[in-house]
């Protein structure tokens, strides 16, 4: 297959991008952007002896698309003994959670930098059977040297937003040589399939299975630190602010002043979309005049505490188990929304704001079931939280999302098959280099 114009001038300019790659690979590790001991795996040196037989890959950029995959995993697992598996992920974040929640036969690598020399030292060694590209991320050197070697590409879960599909618009030949070296999109909703297929990706490769969100199973949570944490807040009426960005907690700090005039006591419990931002959330709220506690310097909240700054890693499943409302943060400001699926599996109400774009037909159909609140100012989120406070009305909300929430099963069963069906006879001849 033949390259465009301008994915054969972004072809050559990484087969000569090593000495930038280093580069910008040193200006990460001095910002703590990556792993020390790990940062050669960013140039394609594998970190981990390879196991033979056949291996299933994985690219998920991090989290999010971490946690909507392991069921996959899981399940092809359950299928076939004989496969192992190899995630990679790019933040450090995304490492950091498969340390706890990876599942057997399973290996994480970070991915290497879309240079020549380091995909080729990553396939070299590595020989994946299949890959899988999740969600949005596509690396075309990685996706063309695979295709060279003739391993089969899918591309599941696949979102793209109107903002992500007008800029390919301006590079259409670029987008049809790349997505054309897939075997296959299993999109998360109809309007992704129109984009690949406008894009130049054939209808006939292209299916819309839903969302893998709605099949991740419920975020998990050490019972040890929810019993602590009720015990602590001893009765009081709290709410929830989920991964929240940068202009979003003042906000949500005018809305919690609101309810705290209608109900004595109240805490909110704000969970920093990047939990190193803590100590900067903590100072600008204390000089606003708020009572605050960062829960990563190892304290429960105190009686007069009015937020308690959750700058933890991996402990939402914690949060949205204790708290009967939350608002879904990055939807006041501009930066997409996040997933509606992991409250709703624990029965949390969902609020939000108008900026969804990254999950817009999820929250649709939420919203469309009464499932799901969008809100619009601080004293509008003020007034949603104060009436879901109410269990009645939780409950008819939460009941909505878990019925939406059905079905999850039964795309994880469905993407799965439609991996195996993929990988090659005669994977299981693959060694390490």
């Amino acid at each position: 297959m033949g390259h465009s114009l301008g994915l054969a001038a972004y072809l050559a300019v990484s087969s000569r991008a090593d000495r930038r790659a280093r580069s910008v690979l040193r200006q990460r590790l001095a910002r703590g952007k990556e792993d020390h001991s790990r940062s050669e795996e960013r140039l394609g040196v594998p970190g981990k002896p390879r196991p033979p037989g056949m291996m299933v890959w994985i690219h998920s950029a991090s989290v999010g698309e971490v946690i909507s995959v392991l069921k996959v995993v899981e399940e092809i697992a359950r299928l076939r003994g004989d496969i192992g598996f190899l995630i990679t992920t790019g933040t450090l974040s995304s490492a950091e959670l498969l340390q706890t929640r990876m599942p057997e036969r399973t290996l994480h690598q970070f991915i290497p930098y879309d240079t020549r020399n380091a995909v080729e030292k990553f396939l070299d060694y590595w020989k994946p059977s299949i890959g899988i590209w999740t969600e949005s991320e596509l690396w075309p050197t990685l996706i063309c040297e695979s295709h060279r070697r003739r391993i089969p590409l899918l591309f599941v879960n696949a979102r793209m937003s109107e903002k992500s599909y007008r800029r390919w618009r301006w590079i259409p030949g670029f987008a049809a040589s790349l997505l054309r070296r897939f075997d296959g999109a299993l999109c998360q909703d109809s309007r992704t399939g129109r984009y690949l297929h406008r894009l130049g990706l054939p209808a006939a490769r292209i299916d819309v299975t839903g969302s893998l969100k709605r099949g991740a199973g419920a975020l998990p949570c050490n019972p040890r630190d929810r019993d602590s944490f009720v015990r602590a807040v001893a009765g009081r009426k709290l709410w929830l602010a989920a991964s929240t960005h940068d202009g979003e907690e003042e906000l949500v700090g005018q809305a919690h002043s609101l309810l705290e005039q209608r109900h004595e006591g109240m805490l909110l419990v704000l969970v920093p979309r990047h939990p190193e931002r803590g100590r900067e959330i903590g100072d600008r709220l204390t000089s606003l005049g708020y009572r605050v506690r960062l829960r990563s310097e190892g304290e429960l909240p105190a009686e007069g505490d009015q937020i308690h700054v959750a700058d933890t890693f991996g402990e939402l499943g914690l949060w949205y188990r204790v708290a009967p409302v939350s608002f879904v943060g990055g939807s006041m400001v501009e930066s997409g929304g996040h997933n509606p699926y992991e409250p709703a599996l624990l029965e949390s109400v969902i609020l939000h704001g108008p900026h969804v774009g990254n999950f817009a037909q999820d929250f649709a159909r939420f919203s469309s079931a009464g499932a799901a609140r969008q809100v619009e100012t601080p004293a509008g989120l003020a007034d949603a939280v104060d009436e879901m406070l109410d269990p009645d009305a939780a409950r008819r909300m939460t009941s909505a999302a878990l019925t939406i929430c059905s079905g999850g099963e039964a795309i994880v069963q469905q993407v799965a098959e439609r991996i195996l069906v993929l990988i090659p006879a005669g994977s299981a001849t693959h060694e390490a280099a």
